[in-house]
């Protein structure tokens, strides 16, 4: 048994909630946020060439990047969750092969993925909505993000889950921070004129190293750390039982169909965007990533407590479960609204931060301003997934998904579209994310409800034996 297991199992059975959910959540939210200014880099960087051109580049490649997380939620997510519901029942084996089964899944399917992007790149651009003036720029991009860059991309994140899965949260967001620093450091000089001059390409020649660091600082950290994680990377344990093949693909298929379906909603976005013009895809791509900084760090604080949640379901502990999530709930909700005003309120300058035109500008700053009403709506939304997903629940996930995407926030594309031009585009995401939130809260108070009654039936068990006991004995007496 690895040396620290005391630790986690202090942190996950004794330690106070406050104390607990921030250990887990805030290193996850510091490594959301640099993911988000990794994210942002590559626009910041490269709008600092004027060039709506290579922006739009960059916002046009955006879905196939948003698809590694297909891979990243299949088996990072799904195999995550197992590990952290295994060490709930102490079944230390199950823990190890669902981590090493999660490892080269996710290899063979990055791979993979590189390989078809490659292969079918032309009708890959056209889908994308990449035009005669962008097509280059676009096509430059994906090939260091996407034909050489998928493997670290996916593995690096797909490693983080497995070591946040044990309570290693802090090694977790060091290992996804190294590559997304260092990113930001390569950026201008690959990106800008004083430098290689490279454009878009630059920007993904540093996310493709980038993501290669990163991937090192995990293997070595399994290196130096065997024998005390649980985290394992042999090919002898990555054949699995059904049992765990099941719990892995229970959640990690919906959380891959949901961003899949996120992949589906961008591209149509962008699409409806390019009928438009260059700018307004430029402008969309800027307000799209600045939204993405609450949207990020709501997703870093459910992903971060996942683990708590995972472990105090399985082991029965309810009422800390509940707690966790209610605390947690609150904290999301009381920063995202703080966020959503500041980001309506200074809008415009925030997009001048990434480009001096002032047509994007404008664009860009009607765009943001819908989007940002939202983002009240996105804490329990993330956290009710989030929550599903730790307690195995993947078809409720799947639900979400399915709902957020394919009955709401696609259809809604559509008839914003048609009823209000270009600028209704924004709005669908905050009409959708209201239902979900209303929809989300509605479905864990149940499944909490639920969770407590099941607890209560099985405390009841030895009670009921006890008095059949005692009344077998009076009968028994009674009868001599």
């Amino acid at each position: 048994m690895p040396q620290q297991d005391s630790k986690k199992v202090e942190l996950f059975e004794r330690t106070p909630i406050p104390r607990a959910v921030m250990t887990m959540a805030v290193p996850t939210v510091l490594s959301s946020l640099v993911m988000v200014l990794y994210n942002l880099a590559d626009t910041y960087f490269v709008g600092y060439l004027n060039d709506p051109v290579q922006n739009a580049a960059v916002t046009l490649a955006a879905p196939v990047l948003l698809a590694f997380n297909a891979v990243n939620n299949l088996f990072g997510v799904g195999a995550g969750s197992a590990m952290s519901r295994g060490l709930g029942r102490r079944d230390y084996d199950d823990v190890r092969r669902a981590s090493s089964f999660g490892f080269y899944c996710a290899l063979f399917c990055a791979a993979m993925f590189s390989l078809f992007c490659t292969l079918l790149k032309t009708p890959l651009l056209g889908i994308l909505g990449a035009e005669s003036t962008t097509i280059d720029a676009t096509s430059s991009y994906l090939f260091y993000t996407t034909t050489c860059g998928a493997i670290p991309a996916i593995l690096n994140v797909v490693m983080a889950n497995f070591v946040r899965a044990e309570g290693s949260t802090l090694h977790a967001s060091i290992g996804t921070m190294s590559g997304c620093i260092l990113n930001m450091i390569l950026d201008p000089i690959f990106i800008l004129p004083f430098g290689l001059n490279m454009g878009a390409a630059g920007a993904g020649l540093a996310t493709f190293i980038s993501n290669c660091v990163a991937c090192l600082y995990f293997f070595v950290l399994l290196f130096i750390r065997r024998g005390k994680t649980y985290v394992c990377l042999s090919p002898k344990m990555a054949k699995p039982t059904k049992a765990i093949a099941r719990e892995v693909f229970t959640v990690g298929i919906p959380a891959g169909i949901q961003n899949l379906l996120n992949v589906t909603g961008m591209t149509v976005l962008n699409n409806f965007t390019a009928a438009f013009g260059t700018e307004p895809v430029a402008a969309m791509g800027i307000a799209y990533k600045i939204n993405m900084i609450p949207m990020y760090i709501g997703m870093g604080i459910s992903q971060g407590i996942m683990p708590l949640v995972g472990y105090t379901f399985v082991s029965k502990n309810i009422k800390r479960m509940k707690e966790c999530i209610y605390f947690t709930a609150k904290v999301t909700i009381c920063i995202l609204f703080t966020m959503a005003v500041l980001c309506f309120a200074f809008a415009p300058g925030l997009i001048r931060l990434f480009i001096d035109n002032e047509s994007v500008i404008d664009y860009g700053t009607r765009f943001l301003r819908g989007m940002c009403l939202g983002i009240p709506f996105l804490g329990f939304d993330f956290l009710g997934v989030g929550v599903y997903q730790a307690c195995g629940k993947g078809h409720l996930s799947l639900g979400f998904a399915l709902a957020r995407k394919v009955v709401l926030e696609i259809p809604a594309l559509f008839i914003l579209n048609a009823v209000y031009p270009l600028y209704g585009l924004a709005y669908a995401q905050p009409i959708t994310e209201f239902i979900l939130a209303i929809a989300a809260a509605i479905v864990l108070r149940r499944l909490i409800s639920q969770a407590e009654k099941s607890t209560n039936r099985i405390k009841e068990i030895p009670r009921q034996i006890m008095w059949r006991g005692i009344s077998a004995s009076v009968l028994c007496g009674s009868a001599e």
